[in-house]
């Protein structure tokens, strides 16, 4: 779980810091550009979260993870319905989307199976996505180009932080493994060698 889990979150985190990248650094963009990166972001971050769904051992996380896929399809799938929408429209999807990405990502942190520290980062990831969509429905007028910065930065802030979170829930898979493969095995001092010869005094 641990790494699956992390594989994940470290996926997640550079694609969202690539994205983040290309807006900011490529602001004066068409909406139609925003639409497709908006798409195709989605659309991965689906897949991600379906991965993530089959890999949990438990019911409720395996639930959570494709709701939360969904989400992320049907804003895919809504942004391309209209290949040619005004920057309102498009301020609106992301809005509605990253609200309830958020909704359905806290909600899954409640979910039974899901650790502590799990828990936590599904929490504060929910929140950042829901500060995100509030502050894009509340300000639906905002231009193309404001929209791409307001979406490079919560990308930036958003993958750095999902990659962080993968890293160190990989060092900590790797620091659990050697304990449990030490469980269950003889110590060397008690294995007996008939080749062994005898301590001389």
């Amino acid at each position: 779980m641990f790494k699956s889990l992390s594989t994940s979150l470290i996926v997640r985190g550079i694609l969202a810091i690539a994205v983040g990248i290309i807006a900011l650094a490529w602001p004066q963009v068409t909406v139609l550009a925003l639409v497709i990166m908006f798409a195709v972001y989605a659309f991965i971050a689906a897949g991600l979260e379906a991965v993530r769904g089959f890999s949990s051992a438990k019911a409720g996380p395996v639930f959570g993870h494709l709701l939360l896929g969904l989400v992320d399809l049907a804003a895919g799938v809504v942004a391309l319905a209209w290949p040619g929408p005004t920057a309102l429209v498009l301020v609106l999807i992301v809005g509605i989307w990253a609200v309830t990405a958020g909704i359905v990502e806290i909600a899954a942190a409640f979910q039974a199976g899901e650790e502590a520290g799990t828990r936590v980062m599904f929490i504060l990831g929910g929140l950042v996505t829901i500060a995100f969509g509030v502050v894009l429905c509340a300000r639906p007028g905002v231009g193309a180009i404001t929209l791409a910065l307001l979406f490079g930065l919560f990308n930036l802030i958003y993958g750095t932080w999902a990659l962080v979170q993968g890293i160190e829930l990989r060092r900590t898979s790797k620091a659990l493994d050697p304990a449990a493969g030490e469980t269950g095995h003889a110590q060397p001092s008690t294995v007996h060698n008939p080749f062994r010869r005898p301590a001389h005094r």
